[in-house]
């Protein structure tokens, strides 16, 4: 997995991505997860890996003050068609090289990119970076579950997957531990197969 690839694969993809993680129980999760979510008027949320849109689908967007951004041009071309005549700010732009300011954000939403970026350190490093102190970041992914290891059918087929744009063998506990930014745990919770997919809030400390 490097950009490159996944921007080739995104490419791909991008005419029917909807099909697959916009409808079923991808549908269904997305929207148990941002249906638990209080956005405030006029907060600023940035959607990191937004893709076609789907999570903007399921929100009150003219409420908020919206950046939505993607590395695949196709992917942010289709999420842009869908919300033309909107405020949301979409821009092309690698998650593991924000350019925004320290602390620029009230919420950030990272639906399936944490198992998408080569380097998930540096993508979970910048967001904690740009979001405010006493903001959240709600995550929507699939994971290797809790203290578990990955099974070895899964080992066999994890390269066969990346070459598809995506990891099956990452932990959520690995990057947090590696990473940890002044950023607690708010709430960890399966949403999909038996724990692979998992809504995980996280809220970072005000701390002077």
């Amino acid at each position: 997995m490097n950009n490159l690839w996944n921007k080739f694969i995104y490419k791909i993809g991008s005419p029917i991505y909807d099909q697959f993680f916009n409808t079923g129980i991808f549908l269904k999760a997305r929207r148990q997860i941002l249906d638990s979510i209080a956005f405030k008027k006029k907060q600023r949320v940035l959607f990191v890996g937004v893709g076609t849109g789907a999570d903007l689908e399921l929100i009150n967007y003219s409420d908020l003050d919206i950046v939505a951004i993607d590395y695949s041009p196709e992917m942010l071309e289709n999420a842009k068609a869908k919300f033309i005549n909107s405020d949301i700010k979409f821009i092309e732009m690698d998650a593991q090289d924000l350019t925004f300011e320290n602390e620029s954000f009230d919420y950030i939403v990272a639906s399936l990119i944490l198992s998408v970026v080569p380097d998930a350190n540096k993508c979970f490093q910048e967001m904690t970076r740009v979001l405010k102190k006493g903001g959240k970041i709600i995550v929507f992914d699939k994971f290797i579950p809790k203290n578990k290891k990955l099974s070895f059918t899964k080992v066999l087929i994890r390269p066969i997957i990346m070459l598809l744009g995506t990891d099956i063998g990452r932990s959520f506990e690995e990057i947090i531990s590696t990473n940890n930014q002044n950023i607690q745990v708010e709430e960890d919770s399966s949403v999909m197969l038996n724990g692979m997919y998992r809504k995980i809030i996280l809220v970072k400390e005000n701390r002077i």
